[in-house]
């Protein structure tokens, strides 16, 4: 169980990026007093957690209204979380994307770009609803999975509360490293993913969890 919620940990802690989200609330918070950048950074986790929640509650609701399986869901979000993986480590890392996103931001800067798609990002949606199918696992495993996901909402809180603290420690250079790691990472459990969705319509039986 300690294994599995800490896979689940670093999965999310992947797809959610907290310290990736630092730079792009920066330049959001660049023009506000102490005060007021913590109630940004508020709103943002906030309304982010709720986003979330919602597709812990309701995404295997909606994906069987569609007539979608879960087994078919999960390749093709496993297909999308590698490409993003792909050019978090090739491409433009998740700082240089989205702080491109947060110049063209208007009012509203908490749930653009920050709450949406910097922390509850498409990987992160994905991942709640396949970590919470109500046919797989049982209600105290999608307990723990909200519990973990709440988890690195709150540190992404923190980092943001020290963001300026963090920038002096890390500079731009080393966000873009770590993020680039994260993609590695992502891009492991996403062809885990894959194979596991692969495994479970052909009714094998994965060595995988």
């Amino acid at each position: 169980m300690l294994d599995s919620l800490l896979a689940q940990f670093v999965l999310f802690w992947a797809v959610i990026d907290p310290i990736g989200t630092v730079p792009i609330f920066l330049r959001e918070a660049r023009n506000l007093d102490a005060a007021s950048g913590r109630k940004l950074a508020s709103q943002a986790v906030a309304f982010a957690a709720l986003v979330l929640l919602f597709f812990v509650v309701a995404g295997q609701m909606l994906l069987e209204a569609m007539g979608v399986t879960l087994e078919a869901f999960q390749v093709a979000g496993g297909i999308l979380l590698f490409l993003f993986s792909l050019s978090m480590v090739f491409g433009e890392s998740k700082p240089s994307q989205e702080l491109k996103l947060a110049k063209a931001a208007g009012p509203g800067r908490a749930i653009y770009p920050l709450a949406m798609p910097s922390i509850a990002s498409p990987g992160a949606l994905l991942a709640a609803v396949l970590l919470t199918d109500n046919h797989r696992h049982a209600w105290g495993s999608q307990v723990g999975t909200t519990l973990v996901i709440l988890a690195v909402l709150f540190a992404t809180w923190v980092l943001l509360l020290v963001a300026r603290p963090l920038q002096k420690l890390l500079g731009i250079a080393g966000t873009e490293i770590i993020s680039r790691i994260m993609g590695l990472l992502l891009a492991s459990l996403a062809a885990q993913q894959i194979l596991v969705g692969i495994a479970r319509f052909y009714h094998l039986k994965p060595m995988l969890p």
